[in-house]
């Protein structure tokens, strides 16, 4: 078993998901998408899973909706971060 293939943090896609859906690949480049990534996923909590369908049976919508508004928040933080720095 090669744990770094068997899992992963589901805050991860969360992550990713949210900087394809508001296209922040329109306004950074593949460099600062990794900057923002990394400085967002250090402000969120980990949440370790195997397989994302895991989410499906034990993450509820009023869960889900708030682990989306942290993503926000937290990738809004590090955009305002990495602006400053440039």
């Amino acid at each position: 078993m090669k744990l770094d293939l068997d899992i992963h943090n589901f805050y991860e896609h969360l992550v990713l998901e949210y900087l394809v859906d508001n296209k922040f690949n329109e306004q950074f480049d593949h460099e600062i998408l990794a900057d923002i990534s990394c400085l967002a996923l250090s402000q969120l909590p980990a949440r370790y899973i195997r397989h994302d369908i895991d989410m499906a049976f034990f993450l509820d919508r009023s869960e889900r909706a708030k682990m989306t508004g942290d993503v926000a928040a937290a990738i809004d933080k590090a955009v305002t971060r990495i602006n400053a720095k440039t």
